[in-house]
């Protein structure tokens, strides 16, 4: 083959010659050549510079709600509350500031009753849907009423946040021209019971406001809150008729919601069990992800016992990239309610062939908001939208009074109703739901019907409180297993005290139970036949890649409750049960931080529980972290149901107060207690004591020490009632 020819300058001639026939050689080749490249880049910059995407396309495709959803949200709704009451022509307001939705429920509740037997125009309004300082613009001739809980360590609700910070940190408010009255929900077993509404009303009162009556306190320790509210309620109605010269009238059922079937809706419209998000507020928003079905990656039994289970599962969010955790942050679980509590309220209702059909949630009171999804059906609603398990209070049940198919069954849920002791003797007896509580009414009668098709579904939304999401410690490290969140949960089973073949079950711990069975196929997992879970929906969203096919819906909630910044802080744990597990996660953050040769501080966790044998959950992981950790790491154990004396955290907190004390005000070490709050108060209280004795310090020094480490977060506590 010859070599090929090169011209003068160093190109083949071949290629010379085709660069001289590609280039122009008039103005036409130009034009051609500007249009080519302007077709180039006209293709490239396809969907960006044009042609782009309806970025309204999605609207042909959403549920008739959310449509509706975004055309009441273009009106955009005032955020002035004296204006709201003006134009809705309102007298009364009922604020609540509500964490679990309980201050919520009991607000529409007396918001309806207040205007049966009343006459009065009332709302029920979210703190977080007004700005505070317009409640200073509330005029003389109307009033307001809060109903406001405390949770935590004397924290406000997330939807409170704006009035907590008007009260505390505004000099010059005038309220001159308010009249109120406040309840509040609360918890003795925690230090700062009912702080949020003794602060502020006394903030109001400071300020000027005028306190129609004595404030009313609930304290859910003894489980007496609706007792507490019917109390004060009686209270408040007589300062209506008394003061207010309210006249009463008699109680005639007004709905605030409308439940229409819709058979023209199809499947694909329909809400088959996706939870309403809580983040209707900028707080809660700021601190909660969005909802996601999570695929369950494993799951396992803690505990070696016939009769008690605990449950360790871990959950895959690789498919949410949006969603992430810290360790040391909750994650909540949406549950549903078990088969047979949704079977029994369908059938006596007489709903069961009726239950697939569409139905649609409308409200007939601007002021009142659709608290479910819809449309949707009814047995979506009773399955994944409302507590049905919820129990059944008196004040429910002289409600459902009047909707009794014949006066003798009216008769019987009135005497329950007005008699405190025959309705405690009642529930001694007898697990109450609302499905169990008409069964028991039917029964009374033997001439009645099994069923009451009588009681309308819009009571039915306005009664039963709507679902909650159930917050369980996050029990792994973000460290270690970033995309694979971990939580603990005891399976909760209460047996009735005159009839213990009987028990309450708890509705998520079971649902969660239930999905662990299905995954797990050890023995050991054993599921209480009175609570079978359907584990699927009919939009299939509950349908997962995990082993078991199975998802749940959940989303992760950031806390307070961190390990310092400095690896070198050492840190004080106490727990008792399920309150390990935030510790197994910063244990094993610093395991891992000193298997890589960074340097620790060191640690003490106290743990309690009733018997090694049974229920010392992470056992073997706490003996190898011990090992590996070489003196860093001690654990110190409190039985209760071991040999003739019960032990408790705090018993041993107590014997090792020396060491306690010299790592908190010696060393600056981090203090943590997890577990219920009852525990948690009285192990702050050994505390304290063993700091005033140790150092010498009176009790004014203790307080102001005790005060100064929480400000500073050296004291943390995830705690529960």
């Amino acid at each position: 083959m010859s070599a090929p020819l090169f011209s003068s300058n160093g190109l083949p001639e071949s290629l010379l010659e085709l660069t001289q026939l590609a280039k122009p050689s008039s103005y036409a080749d130009i034009a051609a050549l500007g249009l080519v490249a302007l077709g180039s880049a006209g293709y490239l910059l396809r969907g960006i510079a044009w042609d782009k995407p309806d970025p309204y396309n999605h609207l042909f495709y959403e549920r008739p709600q959310e449509k509706d959803s975004a055309s009441r949200n273009a009106q955009k709704e005032t955020r002035n509350i004296a204006q709201k009451l003006e134009e809705s022509e309102k007298s009364l307001v009922i604020f609540w500031g509500s964490q679990s939705g309980t201050a919520e429920a009991i607000a529409n509740r007396l918001a309806r009753e207040c205007h049966l037997r009343f006459g009065l125009n009332c709302m029920a309004a979210d703190l977080s849907d007004y700005d505070a300082e317009t409640i200073a613009l509330i005029p003389q001739t109307k009033f307001a009423i809060f109903i406001m809980s405390t949770f935590g360590e004397g924290d406000p609700s997330d939807n409170s946040a704006g009035l907590w910070e008007w009260v505390l940190k505004s000099t010059d408010i005038k309220l001159e021209n308010l009249r109120y009255m406040a309840f509040g929900l609360g918890n003795s077993n925690y230090k700062y019971y009912n702080r949020v509404i003794d602060v502020v009303t006394e903030a109001l009162d400071k300020f000027g406001a005028q306190k129609l009556m004595p404030v009313g306190r609930a304290d859910d320790a003894t489980g007496a809150t609706e007792e507490d509210f019917m109390g004060w309620r009686d209270d408040l109605f007589t300062v209506f008729r008394r003061d207010l010269h309210f006249e009463e009238h008699e109680i005639a059922y007004e709905p605030t919601l409308s439940v229409e079937e819709d058979e023209s809706l199809d499947i694909i419209d329909l809400h088959h069990g996706e939870p309403m998000h809580p983040r209707e507020n900028a707080k809660s928003a700021a601190s909660c992800s969005p909802i996601k079905a999570l695929n369950i990656q494993s799951s396992r039994e803690l505990f070696n016992s016939s009769s008690r289970n605990c449950i360790h599962m871990e959950l895959d969010i690789n498919d949410h990239s949006e969603l992430h955790y810290k360790t040391g942050d909750h994650l909540a679980v949406w549950p549903t309610n078990p088969d047979n509590e949704v079977e029994r309220l369908l059938r006596v209702l007489g709903l069961s062939e009726r239950r697939d059909v569409p139905v649609s949630v409308k409200s007939l009171d601007e002021t009142v908001k659709v608290k479910v999804p819809t449309p949707t059906t009814l047995s979506a609603l009773f399955r994944y939208y409302l507590e049905i398990c919820a129990p059944i209070s008196r004040d429910t049940m002289a409600s459902l009074a009047q909707f009794a198919p014949n006066p003798a069954i009216k008769t019987y849920l009135s005497t329950l109703a007005t008699s405190k002791d025959a309705y405690a003797d009642f529930l001694t007896r007898n697990y109450l739901t609302l499905g169990r509580l008409l069964e028991a009414a039917l029964a009374s009668d033997s001439s009645t019907p099994s069923t009451w098709p009588t009681l309308p579904l819009s009571w039915l939304l306005e009664t039963l409180p709507h679902t909650q999401p159930r917050y369980y410690s996050i029990s792994s490290s973000s460290a270690i297993s970033p995309r694979t969140p971990a939580i603990t949960a005891l399976v909760s089973s209460t047996p009735l005290p005159s009839d213990p073949s009987q028990s309450i079950n708890g509705v998520t711990s079971n649902y969660l139970l239930a999905l662990s069975q299905s995954h797990s196929s050890s023995s050991s997992i054993t599921q209480p036949t009175s609570s079978i879970y359907t584990l699927t929906n009919p939009a299939l969203a509950l349908s997962g890649d995990s082993p078991s096919g199975h998802k749940l819906h959940a989303h992760i909630r950031k806390s307070k409750f961190k390990l310092p910044l400095s690896s070198l802080t050492p840190l004080i744990m106490v727990a008792a049960g399920t309150g390990l597990a935030p510790f197994r996660a910063f244990i094993s953050e610093r395991a891992r931080l000193a298997s890589v040769g960074k340097e620790i501080g060191p640690m003490v966790l106290f743990f309690g529980c009733r018997d090694p044998a049974e229920d010392y959950i992470y056992q073997d992981e706490l003996e190898g972290y011990v090992r590996q950790l070489e003196g860093k790491l001690r654990v110190v154990t409190a039985f209760s149901r071991v040999g003739g004396e019960k032990v408790y955290v705090q018993d041993r907190v107590q014997q090792h107060e020396e060491e306690v004390v010299r790592l908190l005000t010696e060393e600056a070490g981090n203090f943590y207690v997890c577990g219920r709050a009852s525990m948690a108060r009285e192990v702050g209280k050994v505390v304290q004591g063993a700091v005033g004795r140790r150092k010498g310090w009176g009790e004014a020094e203790v307080k102001q020490w005790s005060e100064g480490v929480k400000r500073r977060g050296k004291w943390g506590e995830d705690v529960w009632g």
